[in-house]
């Protein structure tokens, strides 16, 4: 059984999807493949409350790894590229080729690409943290201003806080 809330953070409004009670989905507003609002089961805040404190606390800037229950689905392919996201340390960025080259084929950036970019639990699962070969800022399932502003605040360097 599914079920959603939506709260609000200094990037827009999260929609927060839980099946089973374990988180499933974070999708931003306007996000690239984020799926229809009928799939997110119904309206309820019980299953979050975890998730709510431990986003609150990171957007403080006073939590630097989650530590949530997530139900990631998707293919292997995909969940072997999110599991390597979750070990991006806080503040650091990685090209899609290192993380290739981490999954044991360097020829596979545009896969990771791919993959990354269908990431369903968006800051938890932090694919912000992946830019370019050259350093530059690529696709982002959120806007590349959401991610710019996601690593400028990791990194200390926002102009404004969030």
């Amino acid at each position: 059984m599914k079920q959603h809330t939506v709260i609000d953070s200094p990037y827009g409004p999260l929609t927060l999807v839980a099946e089973d009670g374990v988180l499933c989905g974070l999708y931003m507003t306007d996000q690239r493949h984020r799926p229809p609002e009928e799939s997110f089961g119904t309206p309820d805040e019980a299953p979050f409350a975890e998730a709510e404190e431990q986003l609150e606390a990171y957007f403080a800037g006073e939590l630097k790894e989650f530590t949530l229950e997530l139900r990631l689905n998707g293919t292997p392919f995909q969940r072997r590229v999110w599991d390597r996201l979750r070990t991006i340390p806080y503040g650091e960025r990685r090209t899609y080729g290192e993380l290739a080259a981490a999954l044991g084929n360097p020829a596979a950036s545009r896969a990771v690409g791919l993959a990354n970019g269908k990431n369903p639990i968006g800051i938890i699962v932090p694919c912000h943290r992946v830019v370019g070969a050259d350093g530059s800022l690529t696709g982002y399932g959120g806007g590349l201003e959401r991610k710019q502003r996601l690593l400028d605040f990791e990194t200390g360097t926002a102009l404004f806080a969030v």
